[in-house]
């Protein structure tokens, strides 16, 4: 029967994560995506805390000590829809896009440790942007068509247990796949032919994550949470080939190649530094809790092929701060509902670590920052522990200085979580009433 389970969950998430778009944000553009934040509905909601973060009936996706806390199997999926609204200093452009953020399986062995599989997108290409060059009399000079798609997805298991009273250990393994995409058209006016050049890569590798967390319960039942992860850097090999080739455009919009030059082989590696998560969080056990968290990497290196854009964009190192949190009146309420509903809420900050020059010198660099607010509701399925999570965040990331592109974001999540207990927890011993 487990094995079952576990084949239709890959092949259903198979099938979802590929080929679909989760980002429409021009900042996708840069290295191999806009960086999609692994955490869960939950989490989000509470400003991407986790570190110091557990629970017996909800997942973590930033710390794999936490599944030591596990109690029952849960079976978790997420939706993201982002609206986005784009502008520099003269126009302004909306967009929405919709995708599954994650897709997940985990279950408790015995009392004291937790496993899970699940995947999610690692990283996202999603764009398509024109500029309009004008003459002196205000007619179109040429145009200049920019698209990408594509993105990174990671497989992923996580591990982790309880070494002593109050201590638990975990660690994650995880393997990152996908395909990046990149074109750029340039038409001119008067010239019958376009030009077009595109790149075409795909992207492997993988790495592990350790994560510890401590726990000390005082006399007034309040719990001091402390909670660390620590990611090893590693290589994702990028190999592919790049293409430029002049052509025509037929009646229906589709492209003619006329003459393409020599292709040429790309290869090289996106060089993932060290990570490190420290988290402290205070609160009652399915009744409150408050989290602090602070997340630092140092600066992303390219080579091979990957750095001939260094006059363009570069990477520095990156931080994020998190404060967040729940509160859940009365988990066990048979009067009131909504003394049972589970609220969330949560703020952070984030230096992305990717400076971009909007000049294209190669001399004025601006970093982009990434400054979000957060809340959501869990709301109980009937009297069962499964319960559907709603999440709403709103935040603006980067600016209209020095030529670049400020985006203003509102992101609704959805996520159902099912927990089953009983005799439907895995590794448990039978009992005979």
């Amino acid at each position: 029967m487990i094995q079952k389970i576990l084949v239709v969950f890959l092949l259903i998430s198979s099938s979802i994560v590929f080929g679909q778009r989760t980002t429409s944000s021009p900042y996708s553009f840069f290295g191999i995506g806009e960086e999609f934040r692994s955490n869960t509905i939950e989490q989000a909601s509470m400003g991407g805390i986790g570190a110091a973060f557990n629970s017996p009936q909800s997942l973590n996706f930033t710390n794999p000590a936490a599944y030591s806390d596990l109690r029952f199997t849960t079976y978790t999926f997420g939706l993201l829809s982002k609206d986005l609204t784009v502008k520099t200093n003269e126009v302004s452009q909306t967009s929405n896009s919709t995708s599954i953020s994650y897709f997940t399986l985990a279950f408790p062995i015995g009392n004291k440790a937790g496993f899970s599989v699940g995947m999610q997108p690692l990283s996202s290409v999603g764009y398509s942007l024109e500029n309009t060059r004008l003459d002196n009399l205000g007619n179109p000079e040429s145009i200049t068509a920019f698209s990408g798609n594509g993105g990174v997805n990671r497989l992923y298991g996580t591990f982790g247990m309880k070494v002593f009273k109050g201590f638990s250990l975990g660690v994650e393994a995880d393997f990152s796949f996908g395909k990046v995409e990149n074109s750029v058209t340039n038409q001119i006016a008067n010239v019958l032919l376009a030009t077009k050049y595109s790149q075409s890569s795909k992207v492997r590798g993988g790495n592990i994550k350790f994560g510890a967390q401590y726990s000390k319960v005082f006399k007034n039942e309040l719990v001091l949470n402390l909670g660390s992860t620590f990611k090893f850097g590693t290589n994702l090999d990028v190999e592919g080939a790049e293409r430029f080739y002049t052509l025509s455009f037929s009646a229906t919009g589709g492209e003619q190649i006329r003459e393409e030059a020599d292709q040429v082989v790309i290869k090289g590696q996106y060089n993932l530094p060290v990570q490190t998560v420290f988290g402290i969080g205070i609160g009652k056990p399915l009744q409150w809790h408050a989290s602090l968290d602070f997340q630092y990497q140092d600066a992303i290196q390219t080579s091979g092929f990957l750095n001939r854009t260094g006059n363009t964009f570069q990477y520095d190192a990156s931080n994020r701060v998190s404060f967040g949190g729940f509160y859940t009146p009365k988990i066990n309420s048979i009067s009131s509902y909504w003394d049972r509903v589970t609220y969330r809420g949560g703020i952070r900050y984030e230096n992305t670590g990717l400076l971009i020059d909007g000049t294209s010198t190669g001399t004025n660099f601006s970093k982009v920052n990434d400054f979000g607010m957060s809340f959501g509701l869990g709301l109980p399925l009937g009297r069962r522990l499964s319960n559907v999570n709603l999440g709403f965040e709103f935040g603006k990331k980067g600016t209209t200085s020095n030529n670049l592109i400020q985006e203003n974001y509102f992101n609704i999540r959805v996520g159902l979580t099912l927990n089953a207990s009983g005799r439907q927890a895995w590794f448990q011993k039978r009992r005979i009433d």
